[in-house]
């Protein structure tokens, strides 16, 4: 049986018409469950739960050397203080990497307030930087300092203790958390900087699937097993 998904005009809901009896030819791919190691190997995505520390660029490395891969990439680059959501593309699937690159990002900010701001006024001053904002990268960034528009989907205070303040942000591709905690800071008049920051998804990426060294070095055969629950 073969799902087609058709396209979505004038906001009807989405329909997915199901064709009988067709199955999917083996020469362009296999269900899940019937994919080797090998394949996944070759093909397949991991997404690595990276800690406070190393960069990016030594995370993939160590996937790769784990694995014994000719390739390795990572997509969504987090700074060494930066921990959480890293996908890492294995061998071929490093070909699909600039549409990895793009995808929303979801984070979990501490922020510290240098001064004493009340709930409703921060609550409200949250609420002003959801949307389309104008941002200049920071001057220890990876691109060139130019302000540029970069949209912010969500804003949420989760906790505060003190001066202490705990969001989760919803945001674009590229937009810089400690830049925009400098912002929300100014704009409050007391400013604020960022303290920690965790990436907790990346588009469809969960934190109940993620990867660590430990588990990398499994033997194949529990790698495997895990792989088949998965699904």
């Amino acid at each position: 049986m073969i799902g087609v998904s058709l396209p979505n005009y004038c906001n009807e809901p989405e329909v997915l018409v199901k064709i009988p009896n067709e199955e999917t030819n083996k020469e362009w791919g296999l269900p899940p469950e019937n994919r080797s190691m090998d394949l996944y190997l070759r093909y397949g995505f991991i997404v690595v739960d990276k800690p406070r520390g190393p960069t990016s660029h030594e995370v993939a490395a160590w996937v790769k050397r784990i694995l014994n891969l000719d390739r390795a990439g990572h997509s969504g680059t987090l700074d060494p203080g930066v921990s959480g959501v890293l996908p890492v593309a294995l061998g071929e699937s490093t070909k699909a990497m600039p549409a990895i690159n793009t995808l929303d990002k979801e984070y979990i900010m501490v922020m510290k307030l240098h001064g004493d701001v009340d709930d409703d006024k921060l609550r409200a001053i949250l609420k002003e930087f959801t949307g389309a904002i104008y941002q200049r990268p920071p001057l220890r960034s990876a691109v060139k300092r130019q302000v540029r528009v970069k949209h912010v989907y969500e804003l949420e205070l989760l906790e505060r203790d003190g001066r202490y303040v705990l969001i989760r942000m919803n945001v674009e591709s590229g937009t810089y958390a400690r830049k925009l905690a400098y912002d929300i800071g100014e704009v409050l008049g007391v400013g604020a900087n960022m303290r920690e920051l965790r990436r907790v998804r990346l588009d469809a990426s969960r934190r109940r699937r993620l990867s660590n060294s430990r588990t990398l070095r499994m033997p194949t055969h529990c790698i495997r097993s895990t792989v088949s629950r998965t699904y």
